[in-house]
């Protein structure tokens, strides 16, 4: 995958770590990506959703001890793709978004590209 695949992209990053989120942004717009958030809660990536502008999200599975079921459903219900990025295992995802894309925690920077790459939508 090149970074051209990724320019332009918009990309709602739902992460309660400051650091991992401060990271992803920084290699996502090394990438040409346009960044929304980070979203650190529930509350504030359902409100992110609502106000829309993304094409895809990177959704981290607990934020501060709240699992993102809700969030998924959502983004879900709106056909916005999404990736997990957990440390969790696939048995920390939400049982009805268990065939979603997964990135493990730890991950390295060509994790994300590359799957950002390959599932980010196809725009008409």
């Amino acid at each position: 995958m090149t970074a051209a695949n990724l320019t332009d992209l918009t990309v709602l990053i739902v992460e309660d770590e400051p650091l991992i989120a401060m990271s992803l942004e920084d290699v996502l717009v090394d990438h040409g990506v346009i960044c929304v958030g980070p979203a650190g809660s529930v509350a504030a990536a359902l409100e992110m959703i609502a106000d829309g502008g993304f094409e895809i999200a990177l959704l981290d599975v607990n934020l501060r001890g709240e699992r993102v079921d809700a969030v998924a459903d959502r983004l879900a219900a709106a056909g916005i793709p999404f990736i997990f990025t957990t440390g969790h295992g696939a048995e920390g995802l939400p049982d009805a978004h268990r065939a979603r894309p997964v990135i493990g925690k730890p991950f390295r920077d060509l994790d994300i590209t590359e799957a950002l790459a390959r599932h980010r939508p196809h725009r008409q």
